[in-house]
């Protein structure tokens, strides 16, 4: 599969696996697999199509491993385009994987590159936003959790048909990513052969912005 989505990608079906209850009916089994998640967004903007806007955001609900290998990127460029023509092209990917286990072996790559070739005053914007969420034991997202993250996406697909400056665009961004991060913090419920227990996850977050005009 090309690892570079276009706006509205969502892996419906890796959400709706990963929100299932994570119920045993006996002793746990140790993890022996490895996760693999590669998600990416591209666009190029030029003198043809001068504004170009694309989001990715996936879920991944990894559940336990032994190891993980997660690759998050956005490449904006914007190509021969002229001070008094100018382009914008800006480029949003965010990756939030969930997974669980002891002392995981995590490989994770993020990169946000944005590219200006022969494009005076031109608006380039690349960012990439990764969020690992892990748990020692099994556990889903809330039905609240989910509303949440999906509200949260509907808002940076609604980024796409805004004439915001790529500067703004990246405040808002940010400001999303922020909420998701809050959203991932807050305590799932984990379910065991035995009981249901509330625990709250550790949350990474890796950020990559790279923009034309320099921030």
């Amino acid at each position: 599969m090309n690892p570079y989505l276009s706006r509205h990608f969502l892996r419906l079906g890796l959400l709706a696996a990963g929100l299932a209850a994570t119920a045993t009916a006996g002793p746990a089994q140790a993890a022996s697999s490895v996760g693999i998640a590669q998600d990416g967004v591209r666009t190029t903007a030029n003198h043809r199509h001068h504004v170009e806007y694309r989001d990715s955001f996936t879920v991944h609900q990894l559940g336990t491993v032994v190891g993980a290998n997660l690759g998050n990127r956005a490449d904006a460029k914007s190509v021969g385009c002229t001070a008094d023509d100018a382009c914008r092209s800006v480029a949003l990917s965010f990756q939030i994987v969930t997974l669980s286990g002891d002392h995981v072996r995590l490989s994770a790559v993020n990169k946000g590159r944005a590219l200006n070739e022969h494009c005076s005053g031109c608006q380039t914007l690349a960012g990439a936003y990764q969020f690992v969420v892990s748990t020692a034991k099994g556990a889903r997202l809330t039905a609240d959790a989910q509303r949440q993250l999906g509200d949260i996406h509907r808002r940076l697909d609604a980024l796409g048909s805004s004439r915001l400056p790529a500067a703004e665009l990246r405040r808002r961004a940010d400001g999303l990513a922020d909420e998701v991060k809050a959203v991932l913090s807050r305590p799932t419920s984990t379910t065991t052969a035995h009981a249901a227990k509330v625990t709250r996850p550790a949350v990474s977050v890796h950020r990559h912005l790279d923009g034309w005009p320099g921030h």
